[in-house]
């Protein structure tokens, strides 16, 4: 999956393409970037901007449009009409997911986008997005729609949609101390969110490249709206605090997500991985020590799904992001506690007999033998299938298959230590 974000650069990297980047790679995009300005600023205060020349930004936007395949595009900072105007020239007949980030002005006030730019702004911008995303105050400013209740941040939408834009997000109207989001659609949402935080510096770069990356895989608006605010709130929950003034975001991975991150992007690099893919597709996961539950597994929040050659990630990575194989590890580990991490791929005899030629340890389960009342039971029978399938063994398995029972698809799920252990396994099996 490949996202261009057009924006400014910022030397905190809390915002801008510095921040983009961050969280393209946290939910396993490639970023493509053209800057359209330079700014200085800290976390106290904004010094200048220097926006980028006209002829420079053609450049860029030719380079990588006559060389890559882009799936999304993300525009946050515009700054001036010239910069504009060759945006829209360049994507305004492309067939492009466009998402918008209407960035007037830094957390630091430094004005991003020139007054006698606006009226170009949203004639030639906003048209051409398919989601636009301000907060509160970029909303009443490209509307002139004083918000100051939830019926505001409605006319706010519909007045967006009114100047072209497909979709609109309104984030952050703080409603009797809960902070909520509108999403609107062909129909309007609001998701409610956690109670207002400290100033935190980029959230809205945060949550608009977030919003792209979900969408670019396939999920819903509101769904996707969903996920990024999630994913922001992951990364300000702790933020940094190394600065005077506004906090910047902290990009924490656990180990358990760098590992299994790099482990995914490896598995992107195997050429024939997409033939292992089953119907229901897989799921890579990578657990805590002596996981507990599901949420002390980490997996990826929709699927590895397969796309004619080649696989796509459709989702980031969480705790709590997969159900089925995070289940078999957790249920795994209380016998054999090493084992940390699986995958499921699709089930046949050929697979099969290549895993035993390399000496795995293979065992199975029977699940047409499954009680009715564990049937009946929600996300009950992976945990009945990996127990009754330890009983057969004293050593480590490597590998657990069923050959799956009326609509339900054979599976075999592919156990290791850590997420490198599993890739050595697959790569073996392409």
């Amino acid at each position: 999956m490949n996202i261009l974000t057009i924006a400014g650069s910022d030397p905190t990297s809390g915002a801008g393409i510095q921040s983009d980047i961050k969280t393209f790679f946290m939910l396993h995009a490639y970023s493509f970037t053209v800057i359209t300005s330079i700014t200085s600023q800290n976390t106290k205060q904004f010094f200048k901007i220097k926006p980028i020349s006209v002829d420079m930004v053609t450049s860029q936007l030719d380079s990588i449009f006559s060389d890559f395949v882009v799936d999304a595009v993300k525009i946050g900072v515009v700054y001036n009409s010239d910069i504009i105007k060759i945006i829209h020239a360049k994507l305004r007949n492309k067939n492009l997911l466009i998402v918008t980030d209407p960035i007037l002005k830094s957390t630091t006030g430094g004005v991003l986008l020139q007054e006698d730019a606006f009226h170009d702004y949203k004639k030639l911008i906003i048209p051409i997005s398919t989601v636009v995303t301000p907060n509160t105050f970029e909303a009443s400013t490209l509307t002139g729609i004083k918000i100051t209740s939830k019926k505001n941040l409605s006319e706010c939408a519909s007045k967006i949609k009114s100047l072209g834009a497909k979709n609109v997000v309104i984030t952050g109207f703080e409603f009797k101390n809960i902070i909520m989001d509108l999403v609107a659609d062909k129909s309007e949402y609001t998701i409610q969110t956690t109670k207002k935080s400290d100033i935190i510096h980029g959230t809205g770069c945060n949550y608009s490249a977030a919003l792209v990356s979900y969408l670019a895989m396939g999920e819903t608006l509101y769904k996707a709206a969903c996920l990024s605010q999630k994913f922001v709130y992951d990364i300000i929950i702790n933020p940094h605090n190394t600065g005077n003034g506004s906090k910047l975001p902290i990009f924490n991975k656990s180990n358990e997500i760098i590992n299994l991150n790099n482990a995914i992007l490896k598995l992107k690099q195997i050429d024939l991985f997409y033939t292992l893919i089953p119907e229901c597709q897989t799921n890579f996961v990578f657990s805590k020590v002596n996981p507990k539950s599901i949420n002390d597994v980490v997996g990826i929040s929709g699927r590895i799904i397969k796309s004619k050659n080649k696989i796509i990630i459709a989702g980031g990575l969480e705790y709590g992001g997969s159900k089925h194989v995070a289940t078999a590890v957790v249920e795994i580990s209380k016998k054999f506690p090493e084992i940390r991490s699986a995958i499921n791929i699709k089930y046949n005899k050929t697979i099969l007999h290549k895993l035993a030629k390399m000496n795995y340890n293979i065992i199975s389960y029977n699940r047409l033998k499954e009680p009715n009342k564990i049937k009946s039971m929600e996300n009950k029978s992976i945990s009945w299938g990996i127990k009754n399938s330890l009983r057969s063994t004293k050593e480590t398995p490597d590998v657990i298959f069923h050959k799956g029972d009326i609509g339900k698809e054979p599976m075999i799920l592919i156990f290791g230590k850590e997420p490198f252990d599993v890739i050595h396994k697959i790569y073996n099996l392409c």
